[in-house]
C-alpha cells in the first residue's frame, strides 16, 4: 500500500513539473500564447510584474464596482469581478467601430482619404441647413473617424459646426456617419458582419457582446440594420481583452490577418493633421487633438508621464476602457460605473491612479 501511494505521489509531482516546464518553455521560446476558450493563468510574478502594484491599479477600478482583466504576454495575471457579465460600453463601441473600418481597409473596400459621400451620397442630410455651407462633399472618411468633420455632439442628425480637418469636436454624430458609409459600402448588417469577420475569429461569442438596435436614427438604411458606433455594445471584460489582444499583435490572430498594421498603428497614434487643432470644450476634452488616433486615444503626448508613450486606449462613459501598451505588452479591460473627478483636473488625471501602477508595475525589459 505504502508502495502504491509513493508511485501515486511521485506521479502527481511529475506531472507537476511537466506541465510547469510546458509553462517556462513557452514564456520563453518566442511562440505568442493565445487564449481559447477560456484565458490561460499566471501570477503576475511569473511574469515580470509587481502583484502590489497591480492589486493598487485594482483596488482604484473598483471604487467604480464593476469588473477587470489584466493580461501580460497573452496571459491573464489578474481578474476581479464577473469577466463574463455585461456592461454598456457606451462610446469604447467608437474603437470596436474603428475596427470595422480597419477590416474594410484590409479589404481595399475603402481608402481614409476617401470623401463620404461616395458611401452615403445623404451625408450631413437632415438637417438641409447643412447644405448650403458646401462642406459636406469636403468630409473624408477619415475625417469621420478623428473627430474632424464638424458634426455636433448627438449621434442623430446634427449640424456641422465647422469646415471639415480645422477643428477636433468630440462627437457620436460623425461616427454615426461612418458606421452608415460602411453598412453600405458592404451592403451587410455591420453587427452579422462584425462577428463574421472579427468577433468569432477571436473568440467572441453572442453571449459575450450583444450590438443594440441603433437609438438615434431609423432602425434601417437601404433595407439594411442600421448600427451606431457612437454607442451601443455591451461586452463583457474578457471579449474587451480579446479585442485588445488583437491590437496588441498587430492585427493578427494566430496565424489570421484580420486587420492591417499600418491601421492598427494610426489606431493607435496621434496623426500629424491633428497636432495643433483647436479642442472644442476643452475642459472635458482637454489636448485631445495631440493624443487621438482613429477613434482611440493615446499617450502620445506623453500627458501621463508614469506609462509609455506607445500605450492606447477606448475609452466610454462610465469608464470602460480597453487599454493596450505594446512596449509593456500588456492588455487592459475595465467596465463599471464612473471613478470620482476632481474638478478642474486635466481629463486624463481620472486614469492616472489606474494606468500609472500598472505600467510602473514591469520588473523586466522586453527585448
Amino acid at each position: 500500500m505504502k508502495r502504491k501511494i509513493i508511485a501515486s505521489v511521485y506521479s502527481g509531482q511529475m506531472l507537476l513539473a511537466f506541465i510547469l516546464i510546458g509553462i517556462a518553455s513557452r514564456l520563453l521560446s518566442d511562440e505568442p500564447v493565445w487564449p481559447h476558450q477560456d484565458w490561460a493563468v499566471l501570477p503576475p510574478g511569473q511574469l515580470g510584474l509587481d502583484e502590489a502594484k497591480l492589486a493598487v491599479a485594482r483596488d482604484y477600478a473598483l471604487t467604480g464596482e464593476g469588473s477587470g482583466m489584466i493580461v501580460r504576454h497573452g496571459y491573464a495575471v489578474m481578474q476581479w469581478g464577473d469577466v463574463e457579465k455585461r456592461f454598456d460600453l457606451k462610446s469604447t463601441t467608437k474603437s470596436f467601430g474603428a475596427t470595422a473600418l480597419g477590416v474594410a481597409l484590409l479589404d481595399g473596400k475603402i481608402t481614409l482619404q476617401d470623401k463620404a459621400v461616395r458611401y452615403q451620397p445623404q451625408l450631413g442630410i437632415p438637417p438641409e441647413s447643412n447644405a448650403p455651407s458646401g462642406w459636406i462633399d469636403e468630409i473624408t472618411i477619415f475625417h469621420l473617424a478623428t473627430q474632424t468633420a464638424g458634426f455636433d455632439k448627438s449621434g442623430g442628425y446634427e449640424p456641422l459646426l465647422f469646415r471639415p480637418g480645422t477643428r477636433w469636436h468630440y462627437s457620436d454624430g460623425g461616427p454615426n456617419w461612418l458606421a452608415e458609409c460602411l453598412t453600405l459600402a458592404y451592403e451587410r448588417d455591420l453587427d452579422e458582419f462584425m462577428f463574421e469577420r472579427v468577433f468569432f475569429p477571436i473568440g467572441i461569442s453572442r453571449q459575450d457582446l450583444v450590438w443594440r438596435k441603433n437609438s438615434y436614427r431609423p432602425h434601417q438604411i437601404n433595407g439594411l440594420e442600421r448600427r451606431e458606433f457612437g454607442s451601443g455594445i455591451s461586452a463583457n471584460v474578457s471579449a474587451m481583452a480579446r479585442l485588445g489582444l488583437l491590437y496588441l499583435r498587430g492585427g493578427c490572430w494566430q496565424d489570421q490577418r484580420i486587420l492591417p498594421p499600418e491601421f492598427v498603428r494610426q489606431a493607435a497614434t496621434n496623426q500629424r493633421e491633428l497636432l495643433g487643432l483647436a479642442v472644442d470644450d476643452p475642459a472635458q476634452y482637454g489636448s485631445a487633438s495631440s493624443h487621438y488616433g482613429l477613434l482611440w486615444w493615446n499617450n502620445s503626448d506623453g500627458t501621463l508621464a508614469e506609462v509609455p508613450r506607445d500605450a492606447f486606449w477606448s475609452w466610454g462613459l462610465y469608464d470602460s476602457l480597453i487599454v493596450v501598451i505594446p512596449s509593456q505588452d500588456i492588455v487592459v479591460a475595465r467596465a463599471g460605473k464612473s471613478w470620482k473627478r476632481t474638478d478642474g483636473a486635466e481629463p486624463y488625471e481620472v486614469l492616472r491612479p489606474f494606468l500609472a501602477p500598472i505600467a510602473t508595475a514591469v520588473q523586466d525589459v522586453i527585448p
